[in-house]
């Protein structure tokens, strides 16, 4: 085969696309992408340029896959993100998790890639998936259909990305070993939350930009303003007067909570963007400076989205809550970008 030849992916569970967009950015062609949540479908549609399959993985065979996306002989890639709540710390408070749906579409995720059979898988979830057992399977069964598997914890500052998350990256090929490329970032010049949304435009407590449908801010309440006006960067409720701590926060249980309604600083990467970036009582997602929450904008930044990705058809779209889950379960798009480079690298190495 010839690198030059086609190269395509298709995205599992792609969400509204920042994996799908990451990929296309190194150079992979993306055939589709596969998600239960239909109000993906535009954001996903318009970036990446490819179909959108409204559907349930589960319901999804790999005959189908092949009929209307594989049917030539270039390089087949298949990619996903099963949702990662049930893999993740909190959830392993919870008794029975093992028999919940989500659990299972990892396997279902396998399946799949044994009715393909693509050249090269690739998977990311949170870093706790690895301790246990599925995951373990999940790399046994790869390894005994003949691919070469790695995996490994990212800390995604080392790779550009102005965000604390940790993922967890499994590469898969049948060519031989596969490995992300090394990092491009070191401490001493991690992007920061300054170089990702200091450019901006501020906003007052409950304003809304004029020029951006995405810049604007919840409005947070009297006593919120209060606590938030008493946060610093970097610091914690311990820092307010007793009289605006929650009662929570009294209790001994409270002390390990001691980032939310904490405030972001300008000079390092952000805490990682969850679905609940916009309320401030939620983490750290206090503004470093302004007294207010994240926007809908920032998150999406620091996310690694560009600012020309289309998130909705009009502004009577925009939903808070639906944009949060949207942008916050997304797979940063320059993490995306990573590992499509990796895949690229790898194929050349192989001469392939």
């Amino acid at each position: 085969m010839n690198i030059n030849q086609n190269i395509s992916a298709i995205d599992l569970f792609c969400g509204i696309g920042g994996l799908s967009y990451g990929l296309k950015k190194a150079g992979i062609s993306i055939k589709a992408g596969i998600d239960q949540d239909k109000t993906c479908q535009y954001a996903y549609t318009q970036n990446n340029k490819a179909d959108f399959i409204g559907e349930d993985v589960s319901n999804i065979t790999g005959k189908e896959l092949i009929n209307k996306y594989w049917q030539d002989d270039g390089i087949k890639i298949l990619v996903g993100c099963a949702p990662c709540q049930p893999f993740s710390t909190h959830s392993n408070k919870v008794k029975g998790k093992e028999k919940t749906t989500k659990w299972n579409l990892l396997n279902e995720f396998l399946r799949l890639i044994e009715d393909t059979e693509p050249h090269i898988v690739s998977m990311e979830n949170v870093p706790n998936l690895s301790n246990k057992a599925i995951f373990k399977d999940f790399k046994s069964t790869l390894e005994s259909l003949g691919y070469e598997v790695t995996y490994q914890n990212v800390f995604c500052p080392d790779y550009g990305i102005p965000q604390k998350r940790r993922r967890l990256v499994l590469l898969a090929s049948q060519f031989g070993e596969i490995n992300l490329i090394s990092k491009t970032k070191t401490p001493d010049n991690y992007k920061t939350v300054k170089d990702a949304i200091g450019q901006l435009p501020r906003l007052k407590n409950g304003e809304k930009s004029k020029t951006d449908a995405l810049h604007f801010t919840t409005e947070l309440s009297e006593i919120n303003v209060k606590r938030i006006k008493s946060s610093k960067p970097n610091g914690t409720w311990l820092d307010w007067d007793e009289s605006l701590r929650l009662e929570c926060h009294k209790k001994s249980t409270g002390n390990t909570y001691k980032s939310v309604y904490g405030r972001m600083s300008w000079y390092e990467p952000s805490p990682t963007i969850t679905t609940q970036f916009y309320n401030y009582g939620t983490g750290r997602f206090g503004h470093p400076e302004q007294n207010r929450a994240l926007t809908i904008r920032e998150a999406a930044l620091l996310q690694t989205f560009p600012k020309n990705y289309k998130f909705y058809k009009s502004e009577e779209e925009i939903a808070l809550t639906k944009m949060g889950v949207h942008i916050g379960n997304a797979v940063p798009v320059d993490l995306g970008y990573v590992i499509g480079k990796s895949i690229i690298e790898h194929l050349k190495q192989h001469d392939i």
